[in-house]
C-alpha cells in the first residue's frame, strides 16, 4: 500500500497504521478514506496529499 504525504505540513499517512485517533483503522488504503478526511496535523483536505 502506498503512503501519502501532506503537501502542506509533511504529515505522512501510512495505510499500515491508519489514523486510529480519527477513526481510520489500520490497513485502510488512502483511496478508501472518506472524501472529507483532513490531515490530523494541519487540517488540509485529502486533495492536498500526494503519493510518496
Amino acid at each position: 500500500m502506498t503512503e501519502y504525504v501532506c503537501a502542506v505540513c509533511g504529515y505522512t499517512y501510512d495505510p499500515a497504521k491508519g489514523d486510529p485517533d480519527n477513526g481510520i483503522a489500520p490497513g485502510t488504503p488512502f483511496e478508501n478514506l472518506p472524501d472529507d478526511y483532513v490531515c490530523p496535523v494541519c487540517g488540509a483536505g485529502k486533495d492536498q496529499f500526494e503519493p510518496v
